[in-house]
């Protein structure tokens, strides 16, 4: 962009030149300011300026908001750590997905500020290589412990239903559901955004209605078609958040309003998954999509109306330098920490089987400690991340580097 200078050269103090007689038929000269087409006057060079007189340019952030970035974070550390310990209520604390969804949702809607077709195919060309460069380990790692393909392994090169495997790699491509949905909500968000725009206060409450359809009125198929209906179903209202945020219609909501309704939402889903555990022998959201689409909705809608309304940024996040820089990476490598990290986790045990050949390993840690296998996860998530997050920033056309 080019800059504009304030004030324009200084004046001329020195004696004015001469006039020139002008030959004739020559042009008059117009009046200072007005365009013409004369002849020039002798150009002045104006003095210049001492570099204390005129303040640098303060150089714009690269459109990153700090509070979107620290909740996605915090968003994957929850997930990698529910995949650890398993904690059935790590889901209440914080929906993760609901939070990732409408994030997407967000800079879904800033995007298609441009043409929807350019945009799509942004979105998934950023999406699928670091999947299939993921993929192709997991895929010969089940080759070779016997999985037998058939003609649904066209879900490993586009994931629009869930990928096929066997139940020795069950563990890393059962995580694949969220890449699913997500690739559905980028295809549909030209109509979705279209027509929450008819509508948006209406369209964003009715967008729970499918879930309840679903639970209610009609069973989808046991089929992929159905799963991926089903969890489209119960993010919906989440993704459609994002475009409620992105147009400023949470901005014009009344805070009482907003907070009694997300309230009741998160009351209401937490009533349900209490009240049905005999059905999955759990509270856990994650078994229970009804229960976690009015959880998710309740409490993303609070995180992402304090943004709204309050404003709040994060900026304080620039004063911690080390801070600031992992919530970067984290948010630069979401792709790569999503898809490695169930990898990293199922890696960590047999490395840890060997630390008790070593006596003094034996002796002085906990080798039997879920938190001990946390940390060695998470070591062996920042070894992907240099060896595989390249990828993030080739699909992303950007020079590859080990850290951003």
């Amino acid at each position: 962009m080019g800059s504009h200078r304030r004030g324009g050269p200084p004046p001329v103090t020195g004696p004015a030149p001469a006039p020139v007689a002008a030959p004739p038929g020559a042009p008059v000269a117009a009046e200072p300011g007005a365009p013409s087409d004369t002849a020039r006057l002798p150009r002045v060079e104006p003095e210049p300026v001492a570099a204390a007189e005129v303040p640098p340019r303060p150089r714009r952030a690269a459109g990153r908001d700090r509070y979107f970035d620290a909740l996605r974070a915090v968003a994957l550390i929850r997930v990698v750590t529910y995949h650890t310990f398993g904690w059935a209520w790590a889901g209440m604390v914080l929906p993760s997905m609901g939070i990732m969804f409408a994030l997407a949702g967000t800079l879904m809607a800033k995007s298609l500020e441009r043409p929807a077709p350019k945009v799509i195919r942004s979105r998934i060309r950023r999406l699928l290589p670091p999947f299939w460069f993921w993929g192709f380990f997991v895929v010969v790692a089940m080759l070779i412990n016997g999985w037998m393909p058939d003609w649904r392994i066209v879900y490993w090169i586009v994931p629009l239903g869930d990928p096929p495997g066997n139940a020795w790699g069950e563990q890393a491509w059962e995580i694949l559901w969220y890449l699913r949905t997500y690739l559905w909500f980028v295809l549909l968000s030209p109509l979705l955004l279209r027509v929450f725009r008819l509508a948006p206060v209406a369209v964003l409450v009715l967008s729970l209605a499918p879930i309840v359809v679903v639970q209610f009125l009609w069973e989808p198929p046991d089929n992929r078609f159905g799963v991926g209906l089903l969890d489209v179903a119960t993010y919906l209202f989440c993704w459609i958040l994002g475009f409620a945020h992105r147009d400023g219609v949470l901005q014009r909501l009344r805070p009482f309003a907003v907070v009694v309704l997300s309230l009741a939402a998160i009351g209401y889903g937490g009533w349900y998954a209490f009240t049905h555990q005999a059905e999955t022998g759990s509270y856990d959201l994650d078994d229970i999509p009804y229960a976690q689409a009015f959880w998710s909705a309740g409490f993303v809608t609070l995180l992402m109306y304090a943004k709204a309304r309050l404003g709040i940024d994060f900026a304080w996040l620039a004063r911690f330098k080390r801070l600031d820089r992992i919530v970067r990476i984290f948010n630069a490598r979401a792709v790569t920490v999503y898809l490695w990290h169930e990898l990293a986790l199922i890696l960590a045990i047999p490395l840890i089987d060997q630390f008790w050949n070593v006596p003094a390993f034996e002796t002085y840690l906990p080798l039997e400690s879920q938190w001990f296998m946390f940390g060695v996860g998470w070591i062996l998530i920042g070894v992907f991340i240099l060896l595989c997050g390249w990828v993030e920033d080739v699909a992303a056309r950007t020079r590859p580097r080990l850290l951003p």
